[in-house]
């Protein structure tokens, strides 16, 4: 067979289906009808009383049609409330090294104590130390009595003002030398820079040490810091002392009641999320750096009207809605907001309590009187 033979019959086949679809498909009118062509002669339901709808009773203005199924809009709230993973820490931490290297001689705290700040932790070998100590001090002796003589000297004119400004430069810096050598000394001891619980050591007496060796960790843990991402939508609710609470994964049936005391000043690229901390007591010590909480935190969130999934129709201009109002149906154009199990909700002209069409679209036209399926027959649904 020649091909333009093959394409006259498929045009035939084709031209078949459509008026077998048009004549019998009852929602052919609908379609036609969206789509501007009117002027063809459709399939129309059987009424009750067993005659035909017209074409022009299928339009707004006619008796009313087959009965819908409707259901009440209501208004739900999204972005109310965030839920996160955290992570614990101290609020204060600190590694304690050693200000020099040296020999380790004493260990005054062990794993597990309470520390205050400025106790010392542990102690370096300081012969080297006294004796520069007791050298400096000998030296400061020695220079204050020269001043002394020259002081005298000079109040009788046997020394100059040149010697007695010598004298005075020696003393202030055999001074010096030992505030020099009483620092080294004093370091020589490993103090705590702040009050907290000490961690495990991982040296002992005897050990030699620089001044990158750790000695021991001390956390502050009278309060916690909990640090979590939230998702970028949620950027501009969360503000320094809002309210939160965490809940300790590991022990569920515990919770903290905290406020958010730093919020980040950029979003992560990677994962759009935003850095968050939030601060929390711990009264009874029983929380430790590490742990991982459940936090949440609740927002005024954003209020739409959710309707029945089956309510969205699509048209060549998007979504929209069969609301009836005063009998008739009003098509409502929306805009899809967030898609739920049993609710979509929409941004709409609609309100708590306005009813939507969600079974027998087919049977609806704008401003078309509706019959709603188990109502009474002598008037509307509203």
């Amino acid at each position: 067979m020649s091909v333009w033979k093959q394409l006259a019959a498929a045009v035939v086949v084709l031209f078949v289906a459509a008026a077998a679809w048009v004549k019998f498909f009852p929602g052919a009118g609908d379609t036609l009808a969206t789509w501007g062509i009117d002027w063809i002669p459709v399939a129309t339901a059987k009424t009750e009383n067993g005659t035909s709808g017209g074409q022009g009773e299928r339009r707004g203005g006619g008796g009313p049609r087959g009965s819908v199924v409707t259901a009440p809009v209501q208004m739900a709230t999204i972005n109310d409330r965030l839920a996160a993973i955290g992570t614990g820490r101290a609020i204060s931490s600190v590694v304690v090294t050693p200000y020099a290297a040296g020999r380790l001689t004493e260990i005054a705290a062990t794993a597990g104590s309470t520390v205050s700040a400025g106790s010392v932790i542990a102690r370096l070998d300081s012969e080297a130390e006294e004796i520069a100590v007791d050298r400096a001090r000998i030296a400061l002796e020695d220079a204050q009595a020269r001043l002394e003589r020259v002081t005298t000297l000079q109040s009788s004119r046997a020394a100059s003002q040149v010697q007695l400004k010598e004298a005075e430069v020696a003393v202030g810096n055999a001074s010096l030398q030992l505030r020099d050598a009483e620092l080294a000394l004093e370091r020589r001891s490993i103090v705590a820079p702040i009050s907290g619980i000490v961690g495990i050591l991982q040296v002992s007496v005897g050990n030699g040490v620089t001044a990158s060796t750790e000695i021991a960790t001390i956390d502050d843990r009278s309060r916690v810091i909990v640090d979590f991402w939230v998702p970028e939508r949620y950027a501009g609710a969360i503000q320094v002392g809002a309210p939160m609470t965490a809940i300790p994964i590991a022990r569920p049936n515990e919770a903290f009641e905290g406020t958010v005391s730093a919020v980040d000043n950029r979003l992560d690229e990677a994962s759009r999320t935003l850095r968050v901390q939030a601060r929390i007591e711990n009264p009874g010590d029983s929380l430790r750096a590490g742990m991982s909480f459940q936090v949440s935190m609740r927002f005024p969130g954003d209020s739409y009207p959710a309707v029945n999934p089956l309510a969205i129709q699509w048209g060549t201009d998007g979504a929209f809605v069969w609301i009836i109002r005063d009998g008739k149906a009003v098509r409502t154009p929306v805009r899809i907001v967030q898609r739920n199990t049993e609710s979509v909700l929409v941004e709409a002209a609609l309100a708590s309590g306005d009813t939507v069409i969600t079974e027998g679209v087919h049977n609806v036209r704008e401003g078309a009187e509706i019959r709603i399926a188990g109502a009474d027959t002598g008037g509307g649904g509203s």
